[in-house]
């Protein structure tokens, strides 16, 4: 069963489990969130549904916003995304989405807007090496050098290094494992670290990735001539 959901980073502390070990968390406000519209097969072309996150009054909505979030009720909010779900069919327009939705030991992808660091040099936007400062270089350092390929081809290739807007943009960081939750204050625990700062929004939504469970016996091969390659004291001892 597919399930994503709307919330806000909290910030990040650490969780003891039950052998004593540290797990580094990212707490998570998630939800509640309501349905505030259904898109389906016959009419759209594809199963989806809307989930809309955080009350705003409604002075702050344009009329075309207020008409669209009026047909799922007094729901009044802020923001809007667009989850394809194998289970669109379970929910309706005006249904609510809360933190229980997942549970501990789901895996989760969770995608946010990365903080912001401005307009950077080359150095520090692709850790490109500084030039000497010694007799001959000239006030240029923390310069990106040359880059064009002279006559031909007489342009930079799209993808070169240089400065520019550094962060700001929207990051998905895959199969994080969900440590907690807690329905009654309506936050997710996420292992790890994830995109943008304190109080920004995130998405969501199972992992896309199937991890398998390892066996008992990965990785080791019961081929003979393999393991007498590897250790052949121990491969005669066992063919003995």
């Amino acid at each position: 069963m597919e399930k994503a959901i709307i919330g806000k980073k909290v910030g990040m502390t650490q969780i003891f489990d039950a052998d004593g070990k540290v797990i580094p968390v990212t707490v998570i406000e998630a939800g509640p969130c309501t349905v505030v519209q259904k898109k389906t097969e016959e009419k759209d072309g594809y199963n989806a549904v809307q989930l809309g996150y955080g009350d705003v009054p409604e002075r702050k909505l344009t009329k075309p916003e207020l008409g669209h979030l009026k047909k799922a009720g007094e729901a009044r909010k802020k923001t809007l995304k667009e989850f394809k779900l194998d289970n669109c069919d379970a929910l309706n327009v005006g249904d609510e989405v809360k933190a229980d939705v997942f549970a501990e030991g789901d895996r989760v992808d969770v995608t946010g807007i990365s903080k912001g660091h401005g307009y950077q040099g080359v150095v520090k936007r692709h850790g490109a090496a500084r030039l000497k400062e010694t007799h001959g270089t000239g006030p240029v350092h923390r310069h990106a050098g040359s880059m064009g390929s002279g006559t031909d081809p007489s342009r930079i290739f799209k993808g070169k290094i240089g400065a520019g807007q550094m962060g700001n943009e929207q990051v998905t960081v895959l199969n994080l494992d969900v440590v907690k939750v807690d329905p009654e204050l309506g936050v997710i625990a996420v292992r790890g670290a994830i995109p943008g700062p304190k109080g920004g929004i995130v998405f969501l939504r199972n992992s896309v990735i199937n991890v398998k469970e390892k066996g008992a016996a990965a990785g080791i091969s019961n081929n003979p001539q393999k393991a007498s390659g590897r250790n052949p004291q121990k491969a005669s001892a066992r063919n003995k």
